[in-house]
């Protein structure tokens, strides 16, 4: 497969706008997600959702969202940055990057995005969701939040738990990108020569590669 070099600049902006894109949308499945884990009792995500609505309001399906909006953000743009980074120190003299080095260029942009952006942000976020569930909250917003966690904890503190998140965002990363661009390569004879592929074949090529990510590394993002 040959390797078409990015400039960092592009992975950086494309890949943080993405990771807004996605934290907005996918937050409230998110929120009822983590709210669930934290509960006393058993209670199912539609419970859940709808006792936040009754109470707070749809808005309250997005407490906390801030932490995960700019967490997922820079996770998604250090990611890009960091593959398309593996990927061409790793291309051969042609640019080209055979699948077994384009599996440790995803794994390297995993690990990557877990040190700089997912262990904090999650933390972060999972206190501040916890938080907001009390009579009197604590915390108010994200900086707020961020600041206090970090004063009484210490930056260790937002790092507990990294060597796991570690090797689950390795194992995605590692799992998505190769998977996306096996398919891809499979695809691409189909098209014309030089045409690029369809903005639709692209976002059905990164959801089964999603897909697939999260049913491979389940067994990781369980333990």
């Amino acid at each position: 497969m040959s390797s078409k070099k990015e400039k960092p600049l592009h992975s950086l902006i494309a890949g943080t706008i993405a990771g807004a894109i996605e934290a907005c949308i996918t937050y409230p499945t998110e929120f009822v997600k983590t709210r669930s884990q934290f509960g006393g009792q058993r209670e199912s995500p539609l419970t859940i959702a709808r006792t936040t609505i009754r109470e707070k309001g749809v808005i309250g399906l997005y407490l906390g969202c801030s932490a995960l909006v700019v967490g997922n953000s820079v996770k998604a743009g250090v990611r890009f940055v960091s593959y398309d980074h593996f990927k061409n120190m790793l291309a051969d003299p042609e640019g080209k990057v055979s699948a077994p080095r384009n599996l440790i260029a995803g794994l390297g942009a995993g690990i990557m995005e877990a040190i700089i952006a997912v262990s904090p942000s999650e933390t972060i976020k999972t206190k501040l969701i916890d938080d907001a569930k009390r009579p009197t909250p604590e915390y108010r917003g994200l900086i707020h939040g961020t600041v206090s966690i970090v004063r009484q904890e210490g930056v260790a503190g937002i790092y507990r738990g990294l060597f796991p998140v570690m090797m689950r965002q390795g194992a995605t990363s590692a799992v998505r990108f190769t998977t996306y661009a096996a398919l891809k390569q499979f695809i691409q004879p189909t098209t014309r020569p030089g045409q690029q592929l369809s903005s639709s074949s692209t976002f059905a090529i990164g959801a089964i590669a999603g897909l697939v990510a999260v049913y491979v590394t389940q067994p990781v993002e369980y333990v």
